[in-house]
């Protein structure tokens, strides 16, 4: 786990030029945090809950987990960000924002064995040295004792592992506001009412409503995600992430202290306001949870929820500056929390090469001096 460590010293912010950070999501808030310690004066404005995307989500932190033949600039992309999140939680200092440290890939049946197969050397041969270790039925439920005696084998992903979602967001706020950002829970629509130095927008699906030009090939994916409580009958929850491949479709348990998240459905999103659960799909999810994992059944049903994840046309993290003192960070899919380390980085480097990074780095060397 990691250790518990308090935030830089901060002295007066007067001189610093201001960051506006136009979402309170995972991507906006990690970004927002990345300034405020390059020396920026943040204020992020947050239209709460209902609309961010990570919300709603597992909080896997996968690379391997998430690979997709023909997706290589993806699976790069979520590596390159996977690798900065030790570093993340040890600056956050709450070991309970940490919810699982290695995957299980499960396989129902041939098929499903023959998808995770395909994925798996697509995985390996993308990135050699990937800890990717291939596993028979026995060791799986060696493992897991809990996982149901039909599958026919897996993977073990080690290092691969989840976030609390939701601890994740109450850290990072936490963070930011004792290293002086400012928390303003209140939804943006216009860029004319944001008065600040540079703005970064990254509102999810939102993103495109709020700038000017609007931002192309940015859609939305519904997806519905379920809370399971665990009650004191219950068994108890897995150790690790669990991501099945079970009759054709994907399932993922993925371990909290009280329970297991269980996730997601993906379809077209309707709209910026479909939100709302379909029964088709909680159905699939609790049917395919509970052959998963049947002890799930012992549980209760606490939440079930739908997200819209911020789409891009080729899948990649938009991430680019729209115009002098506007940058945009969306598009983020199924992988945002997973990719925000990197995607701060790359917003780092465009806040860094503008007119106002020399005044950061002043401001920063000027607090952090004796």
């Amino acid at each position: 786990m990691p250790a518990k460590e308090g935030p830089p010293v901060r002295k007066d912010s007067s001189a610093a030029p201001l960051l506006a950070v136009v979402g309170g999501g995972a991507v906006g808030l990690i970004c927002a945090l990345a300034a405020v310690d390059d020396g920026w004066r943040v204020r992020v404005y947050d239209a709460g809950p209902r609309r961010r995307a990570a919300q709603v989500a597992g909080g896997m932190l996968g690379c391997l987990g998430e690979a997709r033949p023909g997706e290589p600039e993806l699976l790069a992309a979520s590596a390159r960000s996977v690798a900065h999140w030790p570093a993340l939680l040890r600056r956050l200092g709450d070991p309970s924002v940490a919810a699982a440290e290695h995957t299980l890939l499960v396989a129902g049946d041939a098929a499903d064995r023959a998808y995770l197969d395909e994925a798996m050397t697509f995985a390996r041969e993308a990135l050699p040295d990937a800890a990717v270790e291939e596993l028979s039925a026995a060791a799986l439920r060696g493992l897991e004792l809990g996982v149901a005696r039909l599958p026919i084998g897996g993977y073990r992903l080690a290092s691969e592992g989840a976030v609390d979602n939701r601890r994740l967001l109450a850290a990072l706020r936490a963070a930011l506001t004792a290293a002086g950002a400012e928390l303003i829970d209140a939804r943006v629509t216009d860029l004319a009412d944001v008065a600040a130095d540079e703005t970064l927008v990254a509102a999810g699906v939102d993103s495109g409503a709020v700038l000017p030009g609007g931002l192309d090939g940015l859609r939305g994916e519904k997806g519905e995600v379920l809370r399971l409580r665990r009650t004191p009958w219950s068994v108890a929850p897995p150790q690790h992430v669990i991501r099945a491949r079970w009759r054709g479709r994907n399932v993922y348990l993925v371990p909290r202290a009280d329970g297991v998240v269980v996730g997601a459905t993906q379809y077209e999103a309707l709209d910026g306001q479909d939100r709302g659960p379909q029964v088709g799909g909680v159905a699939d999810l609790l049917a395919d949870a509970c052959e998963v994992y049947p002890g799930l059944r012992t549980y209760e049903l606490a939440e079930v929820a739908a997200g819209i994840r911020p789409m891009s046309a080729d899948g990649l993290p938009l991430v680019r500056r729209v115009d002098e003192g506007v940058l945009v960070a969306a598009g983020h899919g199924r992988n945002g929390i997973a990719l925000s380390p990197g995607t701060a980085r790359r917003v780092r480097g465009l806040l860094g090469a503008g007119a106002h990074g020399e005044r950061a780095r002043s401001h920063r060397e000027e607090r952090s001096a004796p």
